[in-house]
């Protein structure tokens, strides 16, 4: 986790030292649970925010956060009705995003993500490789997104918007 916070404040610090303007954006995703967790719940869904700084024509980097929760499915359990509860996050990361041309871009967040529940729920290593469709203040991305913790993973398939200011 150390490692983590170092390389979050590291791309912090060298965007502030580097950059001259940054941009704003935030936005919300939608997506499938997938691997371990897909069984007990059904959706992922969150919002984002990010600070954005040019590091050359085609790499921006910065940091995100947001809040992001997988809801639990209801299923049956020899005759009894189970619902987990619902595992929400607050994101903490770096994120980088190169721009392949104007419109086509390839990205990745990485930190660590504080579980916030249910109560006694492990955080873990975040990480979300994405690609997107991107305009002057609009970008659409499918992302894969995990959590890493003890040995097993919280992950998704997800779409995201983001609006730029």
């Amino acid at each position: 986790m150390k490692k983590i916070i170092l390389t979050v404040a590291a791309v912090f610090a060298f965007g502030l030292a580097n950059a001259q303007d940054g941009k704003f954006k935030v936005g919300a995703h939608f997506g499938l649970p997938m691997g371990d967790i897909k069984d007990g719940y059904s959706l992922n869904v969150g919002v984002d925010a990010a600070y954005m700084w040019s590091i050359s024509d085609d790499f921006t980097a910065g940091i995100t956060t947001g809040y992001s929760t997988y809801l639990g499915k209801e299923y049956d359990i020899a005759g009894f009705t189970v619902k987990p509860d619902n595992y929400s996050v607050i994101p903490l990361a770096g994120t980088g995003q190169y721009s392949f041309s104007d419109k086509f871009f390839g990205g990745l967040d990485l930190g660590y993500a504080i579980a916030i529940a249910p109560s006694g729920a492990d955080g873990g290593l975040l990480y979300q490789p994405k690609v997107g469709y991107q305009t002057e203040k609009i970008e659409v991305y499918l992302g894969y997104k995990g959590i890493s913790s003890n040995g097993s993973t919280a992950s998704s398939l997800n779409l995201g918007l983001n609006y730029k200011f």
